[in-house]
């Protein structure tokens, strides 16, 4: 591979030129944090300063700090080019339970689909002229629809990836925290009270948990119904068992029965359902493992088995044949 790069000039300049891409943006991106926490800072050490000279206080929720990719993706719309996805109500559920919460998220996630679309055909020719091979028509069409399809698919495959990971410890840890839960309301402590406990008590342990029962006290705290913050804080894990605990505490709390009851019951029902997930990943291990025993171990049995009985086979017949 470096004999290939120190012989093509092309190829030699197609690395400068990626190099030097590669450092202006790590550059522009490190300088874009630093002004932000400095920002940040100047603000945590006494408000900022207007215009006028006057000192401006106020808290670090009512700033928003417009980051790189809502800068980018505001500059390119502002070209024409419309980032908004026909799909955005499904795409911004999908992007929430991945993690990506952030209003322009949506938008951000088209563009990087876009330039990966773009981009990977464009990478695909460089890389046929820098090492000089002269492909047929047909072998650099599909190369550059297979190029296109992994820069369309990958992006969505991450983000699906991402938001099942996330909804998997979700999903795992929701029993712990159940339990913290009934101990808490048990103990005397309100609906919002319990949330906030258990999310402090989660930070280390579960912090996806936590941050989702965090939110939830946020919304209580601004004003929002106990029945709508639950819904969303459903909406925002996208699992199934928060949504049916969301609309176990609602009924519990319209129809006033006792919360500690409701949170003691489902908490059962959710570890019995974590021991039968349990169980149906242990009972899938046989049909798994018997892949690798099959492709690897099997072969080398049979060579052990069969090789001697081999060899003497043909010390048998060998002899017999020249004789």
């Amino acid at each position: 591979m470096i004999d290939v790069v120190a012989e093509s000039p092309q190829l030699r300049m197609l690395l400068l030129v990626l190099l030097f891409v590669l450092v202006v943006t790590s550059a522009f991106f490190i300088a874009e944090a630093i002004s932000a926490r400095q920002a940040v800072r100047r603000r945590i050490a006494g408000g900022t300063i207007a215009e006028s000279g006057h000192r401006v206080m106020g808290s670090l929720r009512t700033i928003q700090v417009e980051g790189t990719w809502l800068k980018l993706v505001n500059a390119i719309e502002q070209k024409g080019i419309s980032l908004v996805d026909t799909k955005d109500a499904s795409l911004r559920q999908t992007l929430i339970s991945a993690g990506f919460s952030a209003p322009y998220a949506p938008r951000v996630y088209t563009l990087i689909r876009l330039v990966a679309v773009i981009g990977l055909p464009i990478l695909t020719i460089a890389l046929f002229a820098a090492t000089g091979s002269s492909p047929s028509i047909i072998k650099l069409y599909f190369s550059l629809i297979v190029a296109a399809a992994m820069g369309l698919y990958i992006p969505s495959l991450f983000v699906r990836a991402r938001a099942a990971r996330r909804q998997r410890e979700i999903v795992n840890a929701f029993p712990d925290a159940l339990d913290l839960m009934l101990v808490c309301v048990e103990a005397g402590l309100g609906l919002e009270a319990s949330f906030s406990r258990v999310g402090m008590e989660m930070v280390t342990s579960h912090p996806l948990l936590a941050e989702q029962f965090g939110a939830v006290v946020l919304e209580l705290r601004a004003g929002r119904s106990h029945e709508d913050a639950l819904r969303r804080m459903a909406d925002r894990a996208g699992v199934d068992d928060i949504r049916a605990f969301a609309t176990l505490l609602i009924q519990s709390t319209k129809l006033g029965s006792s919360i500690s009851q409701t949170l003691r019951t489902y908490s059962a029902e959710m570890r019995e359902k974590r021991r039968m997930r349990a169980e149906e990943k242990a009972h899938r291990l046989p049909v798994l493992i018997s892949i690798p025993l099959v492709a690897c171990m099997l072969p080398t049995m049979i060579g052990v088995l069969m090789l001697p009985a081999a060899i003497r086979v043909v010390r048998s017949v060998l002899p017999a044949l020249h004789g």
